[in-house]
């Protein structure tokens, strides 16, 4: 875990070519743009989720502190930032290139910003180096960038022929040539059916194994071909290209992304004040299923369901800001194509000195 407390002015030029940094769903449809190019997805509606929290009144002792654990380019931070002259941002990614991106352009709030090397589940430790006990806002925007799927050799991509990287953070970690080459048959077919979904994982495992017993597979193309004759020829003609559920499940392995915000999310809701909200959003279903069953976990009561009366220790300490998960209007999809497929939930923590905040519907566990 790096820390980087104020990376500009001085911080370093942004790393890489000039391609637009976008984030992407498991297929590779691009997301986000870049300053000049298209706005992240759903700017406006994530900013005034949160809006209500970093603007509360009667924070004299402090700041507002907002947390964004997957900063990117810094799309949704610097409209945060620029909102709130008075705001820490506290900005995670697991990505040393992004994080060069962010700081550049986030480079009139350097002051404020705090930049940090780490994965979201580092949350804990992140707030405890920095000094902070307490945020009010937290964001995750889910999903692999560009500046991952644009550069040939990360070996994100399937359409491009590159080494089977698929690292988000190449400083450290197993690589996908590792698992595809290394893994036991009947792990390989566990990771495709988990994480991507895949009902011809046993098909394409065995492919897999025979032909690497004649030549390790270290190329994203060769793999992609594997994956594509694999799979019976009826089922290639519909749901874009065969290998995007392989891929998928080879990255999610490669990065531990399901169990990084299984831990994250519980630790970033602990972190919150009173009224502190969070937004989480979603591009494919394995998320989306961790984060309602984070959020709706923190908003159902704990006592019994046949008391008459409510203890006030069994009370939700969160409420639910969306009703289940929030889609893009068909408007938001025709501006912006790229919001098509994102899933948001949002939730917010009670005040429980405050009376008249408990209105959660009561559920059975």
């Amino acid at each position: 875990m790096q820390f980087r407390p104020s990376m500009a002015p001085g911080a370093p030029a942004p790393l890489g070519g000039g391609a637009a940094a976008r984030r992407f769903d498991g297929d590779g449809t691009p997301r986000e743009a870049t300053p000049g190019g298209h706005v992240p997805v759903l700017l406006d509606r994530v900013f005034g989720l949160l809006e209500p929290a970093l603007a509360a009144p009667g924070r004299a002792d402090r700041d507002a502190v907002h947390v964004d654990a997957t900063l990117g380019l810094g799309g949704h931070a610097e409209k945060v930032l620029a909102a709130h002259p008075r705001l820490v941002l506290i900005g995670l990614d697991r990505d040393t290139e992004a994080l060069g991106r962010a700081s550049t352009r986030l480079a009139p709030y350097a002051s404020r910003t705090r930049l940090v090397h780490a994965v979201y589940d580092e949350l804990p430790d992140v707030l405890d180096r920095l000094g902070f006990e307490a945020i009010d806002g937290a964001l995750f925007d889910l999903g692999v960038s560009s500046l991952q799927l644009d550069v040939a050799e990360r070996g994100f991509a399937y359409a491009q022929d590159a080494p089977l990287d698929m690292r988000m953070d190449q400083t450290r970690g197993i690589t996908a040539e590792q698992v595809v080459n290394e893994y036991a048959p009947a792990d390989l077919t566990r990771i495709l059916h988990r994480y991507g979904e895949e009902r011809f994982a046993s098909r394409i495992v065995s492919a897999i194994v025979r032909e690497r017993t004649k030549a390790r597979i270290v190329s994203s193309s060769y793999l992609a071909d594997l994956v594509r004759d694999a799979i019976p020829a009826a089922a290639r003609r519909t749901g874009g290209n065969p290998a995007k559920r392989t891929f998928q499940a080879l990255r999610i392995e490669v990065n531990g992304e399901l169990t990084a915000l299984e831990n994250a999310l519980p630790a970033a809701l602990d972190a919150l004040s009173p009224g502190g909200r969070i937004v989480v959003m979603s591009y494919q279903s394995l998320e989306d299923r961790i984060a309602k069953a984070a959020l709706t976990q923190r908003t159902r009561s704990t006592a019994p369901v046949d008391l008459p009366i409510e203890p006030p220790e069994s009370r939700p300490g969160f409420r639910l800001l969306t009703r289940g998960a929030e889609r893009p209007s068909d408007a938001e999809v025709a501006a912006n194509p790229r919001a098509a497929s994102v899933r948001v939930r949002a939730a917010e923590r009670l005040d429980p000195t405050r009376t008249g905040n408990h209105h959660t519907t009561r559920e059975r566990r």
